[in-house]
């Protein structure tokens, strides 16, 4: 900044007290000073507030690290309110309060060499010996000033650096000294005896001096300035005085301040040349030691990844071991220092380190401060753990995240929060297909009430960006299966370090681990059920993989036996399903086909027979024309109730009486049989009532018609109507039996009936499918359901469940609570650290297993991954034979020849997927076609397909001459 324009600009009455101090001419080139502070712990805090008040041109703060309890013994610009939040920007505003003609900003990101080009003065505090080290060297470069500074407990350390010609302009930085003259000598020197009382006692030898005032010597007024010598008695000797006049009264001696160079010296090299300025050589010892003292914390947090504990002997003790292995310090650079080092004052020093006093930091960061005027991170807990070294590790990382639910935004929380991939060159990828629903904000806790309808994928990446702005997060709505190895294929795994796993269902969980199997990638997979929860970690060629429980895997996405569903019940889960597909067959199988019919104009005999039928009567056997209003709705759920709870129970025990016996003697109503009793429609009965009322309602929405919540008046038109025809019905009945085809119970008599039944459907609108939603409980699909299986539970004497609990089931909801998900993925948290830290032995792994209800936690290590032998080959899961690509391309003759020769087997059977491409058994016309083909030749001409642009390796499976039935070889990569 010109000087000119800098004294236009200065507020003399805002810096009156400092412009006596520092005069205009420093003050206008602190107004044109930029300054960078890195760190806003307590020492920070009272850099930047005395540089603000000082009124520097431009402050920049960096502190990325969340302010934290301990901060606030020492920073006094935070409070409680600022938990969490960055130094940096929780100081920000109060900083700038302090002088609004001070630029305050913050800066965000890394300190890079480009960045430090923007400033004229950079300032770290607290911070690790690396940082300082890195960025005290990219400053002494490119001529920065540069300070580092640092409390720990009681006692500080202070570093600068401005470079190695660096002109000081007024080493002192206080007024002249000026005192008044009682007497000069003529002489050689001449002697200058001051007044009695004047401050001369503060000059010094070669103090630079000139005079004013004096009568008679007047040759010294204003003259070129005189160095002196000061003499024990106080007088000064000011130099050859022979030729002047002689001395008669008056006048002032003034001290001459004269500009400084200063070398300074680089950090690395200052580490073993400290230079300290102290009274007596017991204080330079001292200061000495404590410079050795800081080193070795230094190093202590460089081995440990952590400062040393408070009040911890065994932390203090290696600190001072640490300290007596540094290289000994030096006088110069030849020259070591013999005196030993004061090990008690190191130990007490590590002692009580971790402390941050309030007067310490005031009084080093007011030093640091006036330092400056001379020139012309949000993962503090966590790197004080695990390093800055992890730090950069696990934010360079690149993970897949499959599932948004409750687990999901549990882990996402945790990444966002240590950091995992939130570089630039890192990333985190969240995939998940699925919407946010109202049930989901109870335990989904980055979800709100507007995001309902959205993508949970895209609202979870965005929340998690506002946890931790620094979050390189992805979201895709893809959904991971088969169906997407166009998108989740090589190229995309091959940006991947590790998965994790939150999803709810066994068959994705298994597609999942057999993708990371496939590219050797590390899972961590967590689940839960209401108050158990389970947190697994599997890594390639350390651990097993991943298996879903054998019960799991027998029992997901099983169906119950038809007949057992519809017809034999035992469990509450019998009746739930079988009112689930009731809601299928008469709210929207049966209207998509009463649609399809109206659209193609065909008949029931070109339609697909018995299905089709027992489709429609349901729907058209007990109401033979359209419904025009709610009665007409209502009428047809009462007949629909007597029929299914009934007389279709009536039907049934006529084909099966409640005495049948078997062949070999065994009553028929026995074991898991349960003889069914019909029920008699009660309007009393609130189950009768709300299956009216919900069938009735659902109908009217199938056909387009206004329904009803008002069950007392429905209560009253049920008095009205007219009971159902049983012999108009009797048809009906027998069709829900899988007793006699459809050809048996309808001839061509009904059939034409039925279509003169489907033909009053064609006119009017289309009709409207219900989809069974379970999150909706004004839309009555649940009440359905729940009041259907509660009525058939009652048919066969079946314990019923409560509409939770129903609906629980059929909308196959996972029980969960938000602190079995979030326990899992601490767990998984905790394996995460592990597994981007490095290699590690299986011992250091854990799985974990808990149920919070009982307070139960176990952890244990995983297995090893099991070995497998063929003569003289070992695998495991992990391994796979791997066939490198060839120019040219391998034919199929090739390969097997270099299956035999490189590990010694004799292909019997080789696929590619279900494909057949090759076996030992084809005749050999057969081998002469498939031999000299090139592998990918034959497996797009066995396949039908072409292969994906990109695909890297080809899957393919073999079985060998020799091998045992269980033996399962690795998977062979024929690499393209």
């Amino acid at each position: 900044m010109d000087a000119l324009d800098a004294s236009k600009l200065l507020d003399e009455e805002l810096y009156s007290r400092q412009l006596y101090v520092l005069g205009s001419p420093a003050m206008q080139r602190i107004q044109g000073a930029r300054v960078l502070v890195s760190g806003l712990q307590g020492l920070g805090a009272e850099v930047a507030k005395n540089l603000v008040l000082m009124g520097v041109g431009s402050l920049t703060l960096h502190d990325p690290h969340p302010t934290c309890w301990s901060d606030l013994a020492a920073q006094f610009l935070l409070s409680e309110q600022d938990l969490e939040r960055s130094r940096a920007e929780a100081s920000q505003e109060l900083l700038a309060q302090l002088n609004r003609a001070v630029q305050v900003v913050v800066h965000t990101g890394d300190i890079t060499e480009d960045l430090l080009l923007d400033f004229q003065v950079v300032v770290l505090t607290a911070a690790k010996l690396e940082e300082q080290l890195k960025v005290g060297t990219l400053c002494h470069k490119h001529g920065v000033c540069f300070l580092a500074a640092d409390t720990r407990g009681l006692v500080g350390q202070l570093f600068c650096d401005f470079g190695e010609d660096f002109t000081v302009q007024d080493p002192t930085e206080a007024e002249p000294l000026t005192a008044a003259i009682q007497h000069i000598s003529q002489g050689s020197p001449g002697i200058l005896t001051p007044r009695k009382g004047a401050n001369t006692h503060y000059f010094r030898d070669g103090d630079l001096v000139t005079f004013s005032g004096i009568e008679g010597m007047v040759e010294l007024n204003d003259c070129d300035p005189r160095s002196i010598h000061v003499r024990e008695d106080g007088s000064l000797e000011i130099g050859d005085t022979t030729t002047f006049s002689r001395y008669l009264r008056g006048g002032a001696i003034t001290e001459v301040k004269r500009p400084k160079t200063v070398r300074h010296k680089s950090l690395d090299t200052a580490l073993l040349q400290p230079h300290v300025v102290a009274q007596s050589s017991q204080e330079v010892h001292r200061a000495h030691c404590l410079h050795q003292a800081f080193c070795a914390l230094h190093k202590f947090q460089h081995l440990h990844g952590r400062p040393p504990q408070p009040w911890d002997p065994v932390d203090a003790e290696t600190v001072v071991g640490l300290a007596q292995d540094l290289e000994p310090l030096k006088w110069t650079e030849e020259e070591p220092l013999e005196q030993p080092l004061d090990e008690a004052l190191v130990r007490t020093v590590a002692l009580s380190s971790a402390g941050v006093l309030s007067p310490m930091v005031a009084m080093l960061g007011a030093v640091a401060a006036q330092e400056v005027l001379k020139r012309g991170s949000r993962y503090d807990a966590q790197i004080a753990v695990f390093g800055a070294g992890f730090q950069e590790k696990l934010s360079r990382q690149h993970y897949l995240l499959v599932g948004a639910g409750a687990i999901g935004c549990e882990l996402l929380k945790v990444f966002a929060l240590v950091g995992l991939g939130a570089r630039n060159s890192g990333g985190l990828t969240v995939v998940d297909m699925d919407h946010i629903e109202l049930s989901n904000l109870s335990r989904q806790f980055l979800f709100r009430s507007q995001d309902i309808g959205r993508p949970k994928a895209e609202v979870a990446a965005a929340a998690a960006r506002r946890l931790n702005p620094d979050l390189q997060v992805i979201p895709l709505t893809y959904p991971l299966d088969p169906t997407t190895e166009h998108i989740y294929g090589d190229n995309f795994f091959s940006h991947v370090d590790g998965v994790a796993a939150a999803l709810d269902s066994f068959q994705a969980r298994r597609y999942v681990a057999a993708r990371c199997t496939h590219y050797l990638k590390p899972l961590l997979e967590a689940g839960t059920l209401g108050t158990r929860g389970s947190a697994k970690v599997f890594i390639p060629h350390v651990t097993e993989a991943y298996r879903a429980p054998a019960l799991a895997t027998a029992s997901e996405d099983a169906p119950y036996p038809v007949c057992t569903v519809r017809h034999f019940p035992s469990t509450a889960e019998h009746t739930l399903q079988w009112a689930r597909d009731e809601f299928e067959g008469l709210f929207r199988l049966s209207a998509e086909t009463i649609n399809h019919h109206q659209q193609a104009h065909t008949s029931l005999a070109d339609m697909d027979g018995p299905q089709t039928l027992t489709l429609l009567k349901p729907v058209l056997g007990v109401l033979r024309v359209r419904p025009q209003n709610w009665q007409d709705c209502v009428a047809w759920a009462l007949g629909h109730w007597k029929l299914c709870f009934h007389y279709g129970i009536k039907q049934l025990l006529r084909h099966f009486p409640p005495n049948k016996v078997l062949e070999d003697g065994t009553p028929f109503w026995s074991g898991p049989k349960q003889c069914p009793q019909p029920l008699e429609f009660d309007t009393n009965q609130d189950m009768h009532l709300l299956y009216v009322l919900a069938a009735a309602n659902l109908y009217a929405q199938m056909h387009g018609l206004p329904g009803s919540q008002d069950s007392t008046a429905l209560r009253e038109l049920l008095k009205l109507l007219p009971q159902p025809d049983p012999q108009q019905m009797a048809p009906i009945f027998a069709s829900n039996l899988e007793l006699a085809s459809a050809s048996a119970e309808f001839g061509p008599e009904q059939l034409k009936e039925l279509n003169k039944a489907l033909e009053v459907w064609t006119v009017g609108p289309p009709l409207k499918p219900l989809m069974f939603e379970k999150d909706d409980d004004s839309n009555f699909h649940v009440d359905f359901v729940a009041a259907a299986a509660s009525l058939r539970c009652q048919n066969y004497g079946i314990p019923p469940v409560n509409r939770a609990q129903s609906k629980r089931i059929v909308g196959q909801i996972i029980p969960a609570i938000a602190t079995t998900t979030a326990a899992v993925a601490g767990l998984l948290g905790l394996e995460l650290y592990k597994v981007v830290g490095g290699p590690r032995p299986r011992s250091a792994f854990r799985h974990s297993y808990l149920h919070l209800a009982e307070n139960y936690l176990i952890r244990y290590m995983p297995f090893a991954p099991a070995i497998q032998t063929f003569h003289h080959l070992k695998w495991t899961c992990w391994d796979r034979l791997k066939v490198p690509a060839g120019q040219p391309e391998r034919t199929l003759e090739l390969l097997l020849a270099h299956l035999q020769e490189q590990h010694g087997l004799r292909v019997r059977m080789l696929l590619h997927g279900p494909a057949l491409l090759y076996s030992a058994r084809w005749s050999p016309e057969k081998q002469a076609q498939r031999l000299p083909l090139r592998v990918t030749e034959l497996v797009q001409q066995v396949t039908g397909q072409v292969l994906a642009p990109g695909l890297r390796v080809l899957v393919l499976e073999l079985s060998c001459e020799g091998e045992e039935e269980d033996t399962a070889f690795p998977p062979l990569h024929y690499e393209l």
